[in-house]
């Protein structure tokens, strides 16, 4: 099923804020304690909040890059597809152990703005149940704006995948998508967040109709979507493909619906002995289901690979898969890809 090197330089560029994860085991009651809003979800905060949040740990939190598309585009890399990734990092330390981690992964680097502000930090509250709780100071990452990104950014890669975070900032969030459609890329939206699509519902829905070829949502995203809790999943995905996209919903430990006009597959989830945190899981379903995707491969076979990700990512703490994970990872994509 693979196809021959596209002559394009990149198979995929990522889009979003490349955010420095803090990842923190707490018990419920902290989130009951220090922390509005809802369980599950992920919410802006400032540099004083930020602070207040990590001084009440009993303990300090583990640092790893992080950022949805920044996830993606890492595991991506790690399948073997050639990236590069569009963000802004800042002036400190953690901007350049952040950008030497993308270049250590393989990803190209080159489309990286620069800011004057500290780089992006996000606070993953992981409680018992490994559900995670996110709570993101964007520093330098919020002060990118729509006139530094160019259809330039976009002209070598065959891909754009677009996390959904950028919609708390619509005229970025059009900037981005306008111009990766200038240069010709195929685009998928990470919907990211039940809290993204409630405020960017109008925007999504009108750059559906414009033309976005693969949305992946959750089961939160996608009721927040349509403003429904039916469990009905594999409805819901027919109700997005019929707006035109290939409609990815993800269910966690129950699978996911695919859904291209009249074609619809379950995929099965991988089972896993240890669950310790869903930080980044959905991101690396959404890796390897491109990977195979823009390899051609059938709708069934990418979101097998996405599955295998993503239940490698949930026995790991963090989003990153570890070293020693991927050969075997990439030696079942190939006998998935000889389907």
């Amino acid at each position: 099923m693979s196809l021959s090197v596209s002559p394009i330089p990149y198979d995929l560029i990522g889009a979003g804020n490349p955010i420095m994860d803090l990842l923190a085991r707490v018990p419920d009651d902290f989130l009951t304690h220090h922390v509005s809003g809802a369980k599950g979800g992920m919410e802006l905060v400032n540099a004083d909040e930020m602070h207040r949040l990590v001084s009440q740990l009993h303990a300090s939190p583990v640092r790893a890059p992080g950022g949805s598309a920044a996830n993606t585009t890492i595991s991506a890399a790690r399948l073997g597809l050639r990236t590069r990734y569009l963000g802004k990092i800042g002036d400190d330390e953690t901007a350049r152990t952040y950008h030497q981690n993308m270049l250590d992964h393989g990803v190209d680097g080159s489309c990286f703005k620069r800011g004057a502000l500290p780089n992006a930090r996000c606070l993953s509250l992981v409680t018992p149940d490994s559900q995670r709780t996110l709570r993101t100071c964007l520093g330098a990452a919020m002060t990118i704006s729509p006139d530094e990104v160019s259809v330039d950014d976009f002209s070598s890669s065959r891909h754009a995948h677009i996390e959904g975070y950028l919609m708390f900032n619509p005229a970025l969030a059009t900037a981005v998508v306008n111009a990766a459609r200038a240069a010709g890329c195929t685009i998928s939206i990470d919907l990211s967040s039940f809290e993204v699509v409630n405020v960017a519902r109008d925007w999504l829905t009108a750059q559906i109709k414009e033309g976005i070829n693969i949305i992946f949502a959750n089961e939160d995203e996608i009721h927040a979507l349509y403003q429904t809790k039916t469990s009905d999943f594999e409805a819901l995905a027919k109700q997005l493909a019929a707006q035109g996209c290939l409609a990815a919903v993800k269910m966690g430990k129950d699978g996911a619906w695919l859904a291209r006009g009249q074609e619809v597959h379950r995929i099965l989830p991988i089972r896993v002995t240890q669950l310790v945190d869903t930080t980044g899981a959905g991101d690396a379903w959404a890796a390897g289901f491109l990977y195979g995707y823009l390899r051609g491969w059938t709708l069934p076979a990418a979101g097998a690979l996405g599955s295998i990700l993503g239940a490698e990512c949930v026995q790991h703490l963090g989003p990153a898969i570890p070293e020693s994970h991927w050969p075997e990872i990439k030696q079942r994509a190939v006998l998935l890809g000889s389907r």
